[in-house]
């Protein structure tokens, strides 16, 4: 239904929505929705609020969509269809023509002139497209009605213990403006503490015990797959009621821990089976691309549908807590591979994802470009609180100090030593500070400004990139550092994106082939140690070098461009193929036996780091002619062909047989990346001596586990026939 303004009222133009002429922020709201759809909430003199459905018209839509990033709407919605907002209700009788630049800019009562209700509140739904060059923030989140309260927390029962990380029982206080608040134990049940352990970061609960205490929510009654308590049913305590809670029994739960955060005896709870649910490419632990397991494949989940019920079925399933965001777009990196899953449609207490509704993927209903990404609430374990950054330019860089434990018992701030120190460790510092990703792990520090922090307390630090901790990390039992003082001491460089390099494993399957190239046509690849030590000893210019060649196509599915760590000025110039070398080691090129041994191997320098192609819609940056920049961009990829010098692995040695073929990208991991599990790649390989053959080239990461075991146990072929 419409209801007109009276006809008396003549309409007005809303003013300018920012003092100053900032631009008016707007968001989409309500639970459950798809990111391109929800109620239309607008930021005014510090307070959001919605706009009224009253003569609501696509137009309108078409505006508000253009505001939010998106190229257009597809509909709009009335009464309040994705859940009624709180606050004001900024704009009523909203009339747009549908070329305005904003919604402020249309007819309406004007700011804050309304006669309607929240039952009222219009939503929009848009074309999933994006403005180029929009940035967007593809968050759906659990929007939180501040009248209600802000924030939960346990409070430990023994007050004065030792506190053990995580807090995984306590009693329920919910924080409103005026402080902290209890909630009434009165029938209090499971489902009420199965989404306070899922906010807290666990995936289930158990029974707790009770006592006594001051309360402010008389009741509350969840249905217990809510990803946040202010969305349950609550009842709250009335200031003339003689007894708030009857008994004064607060709310108390216990919860359980996933496994990552279970600690028996100092040591982690076993994951019993693997999963068959991932995430891949987030900076901090319990978020990241959602892939799942399909026909011993690993692939990702279409954002079609994607919301915070199938995003919390994700992060209980892997162990954490309920979903704190669902994120599309590709929001934490482009997958590669197939696309296993679209239109996911869960209630919230499956067990899996794959127990939930879903469609299987028909070619062209996807893209990478749309992979589903969560962020989940995971256990507060206070790591940041052993570990700070000093002397660096901003809050996410810096020389490395941790707190060690002196022989009579206090806490001091120490150095780490700085040899051996590289990305994997800074990507464990970063995430143990809540910094994002590793930008550079440093082994020198002595251009940053010191304190009266110089003792080295922790050396030989190695890690594998996967820990949440650097107390994780092995390290020596007693410091020994070569290289003493602070100017020797570990440092990082944070970042909130990364790059991610992964190469295209079919092409080098396809391209595949075997050269005798004359020693005559060799003489720059020699210079540049691309052939094996065998051929120094060749009679120059006769004869010639049996070459395995193949294409390398190597793609940035990150969020940051791939740049060479070292600058222009320290690039190496090579006068015989007359390029820079911007790395001295871009991949590694191995031939291996069946059990692992190396029998041949090759190495390419980054002759040159550019962008051949790019997805439709993103553009070129990188080109190496005339001393231009390297690099790869986002959604772009570098072509390195097999005919041209290097692009091989000299088998002149090596004797027919069974064998694998793997290539490792950025091998030394010198330059950061989100995840370096996916950087090599290996094949099966079958040489007659004439011939050559691959199959089942994958990436690292690409199989199941069990899967991955059949490839290496792999006996070897009898003939050219794959099956």
């Amino acid at each position: 239904y419409s209801r007109r303004w009276d006809s008396n009222q003549s309409p007005t133009t809303a003013p300018s929505a920012q003092p100053g002429g900032d631009k008016l922020k707007l968001r989409l709201a309500g639970y459950p929705r798809k990111h391109n759809e929800g109620r239309v909430e607008v930021f005014y003199k510090g307070q959001w609020g919605t706009i009224c459905d009253d003569d609501f018209t696509l137009a309108n839509a078409h505006v508000l969509c253009r505001q939010l990033g998106f190229v257009s709407a597809t509909g709009w919605t009335h009464s309040a269809k994705y859940g009624k907002g709180t606050g004001q209700i900024w704009l009523d009788n909203v009339q747009c023509s549908g070329s305005e630049k904003g919604v402020e800019f249309c007819e309406s009562r004007g700011w804050g002139n309304s006669d309607c209700t929240h039952d009222e509140d219009a939503g929009v739904v848009c074309k999933d497209e994006r403005l180029p060059g929009f940035v967007d923030s593809n968050v759906i989140e659990m929007q939180v009605d501040e009248n209600h309260f802000q924030e939960v927390r346990l409070r430990p029962v023994a007050d004065g213990a030792p506190k053990r990380m995580p807090v995984t029982e306590g009693v329920v206080e919910v924080k409103f403006k005026d402080g902290w608040a209890r909630v009434c134990g009165l029938g209090w049940g499971p489902k009420n503490a199965r989404v306070v352990c899922g906010m807290m970061g666990f995936p289930s609960e158990r029974k707790a015990r009770n006592l006594h205490s001051n309360i402010r929510i008389h009741s509350v009654a969840c249905a217990g797959n809510e990803v946040h308590l202010s969305v349950c049913p609550m009842e709250f305590t009335k200031g003339n009621v003689s007894v708030a809670c009857p008994g004064g029994v607060p709310a108390m739960v216990s919860c359980l821990a996933g496994p990552q955060f279970s600690h028996i005896n100092g040591k982690k709870r076993k994951i019993k089976t693997p999963s068959k649910v991932r995430l891949k490419g987030g900076a901090k632990t319990g978020e990241g691309r959602v892939e799942v397991l399909r026909n011993n494949q690993w692939g990702t989940v279409c954002d079609d549908r994607w919301n915070l019920q199938a995003a919390n079925v994700v992060c209980r399933e892997l162990g954490f807590g309920s979903a704190k965001e669902a994120l599309t777009g590709a929001r934490l990196g482009q997958g590669i591979g197939p696309i296993h899953m679209s239109e996911v449609q869960c209630t919230g207490w499956e067990k899996s994802l794959w127990n939930c509704h879903f469609k299987n993927i028909t070619l062209g209903d996807c893209k990478h470009s749309e992979d589903a990404s969560v962020r989940c609430n995971v256990p507060y374990m206070a790591y940041e609180q052993t570990m700070r950054l000093t002397g660096g330019r901003s809050p996410t860089e810096g020389r490395v100090e941790v707190a060690a434990k002196t022989g009579n018992g206090t806490w001091v701030w120490g150095l780490v030593c700085g040899e051996g120190w590289g990305t994997r460790e800074a990507t464990v510092v970063c995430r143990q500070l809540g910094l994002g990703y590793a930008k550079s792990g440093l082994q020198e520090t002595w251009y940053w400004e010191t304190n009266n922090v110089t003792d080295m307390v922790l050396s030989g630090v190695k890690c594998t990139g996967n820990e949440m901790s650097l107390s994780h990390c092995r390290h020596h039992a007693v410091v020994n550092c070569q290289k003493a003082g602070s100017r020797f001491a570990a440092g990082v460089i944070c970042s909130d994106t990364a790059s991610d390099l992964v190469l295209n494993a079919p092409l080098v399957e396809q391209t595949v082939y075997i050269e005798d190239r004359p020693l005559h046509m060799l003489y720059c690849a020699a210079e540049e140690n691309c052939l094996s030590k065998t051929a120094a000893k060749a009679n120059w210019p006769y004869g010639h070098r049996r070459l395995l060649r193949f294409s390398s196509e190597i793609h940035n599915i990150g969020r940051a461009d791939f740049r060479p760590k070292a600058g222009r000025h320290s690039w190496v110039w090579h006068e015989c193929h007359r390029h820079y070398h911007s790395m001295d080691i871009f991949t590694h090129y191995d031939l291996l036996s069946v059990n692992g041994t190396k029998v041949a191997d090759g190495h390419k320098a980054s002759f040159c780091l550019e962008d051949t192609e790019c997805q439709e819609g993103i553009s070129k940056r990188y080109e190496c002619a005339n001393f231009g920049e390297q690099g790869i961009t986002v959604a772009c990829w570098d072509l390195y062909r097999h005919d041209i010098d290097c692009q091989w692995i000299d088998i002149t040695d090596v004797k027919p047989g069974n064998y694998i073929l793997q290539v490792i990208i950025n091998p030394n991991y010198e330059v950061a990346e989100s995840d370096f599990t996916n950087n090599a790649m290996k094949c099966n390989c079958k040489y007659d001596g004439h011939r050559i053959w691959l199959h089942k080239c994958h990436l690292g990461d690409a199989f199941s586990e069990e899967a991955e075991k059949r490839f290496e146990q792999y006996p070897g072929q009898l003939n050219n026939r794959i099956s």
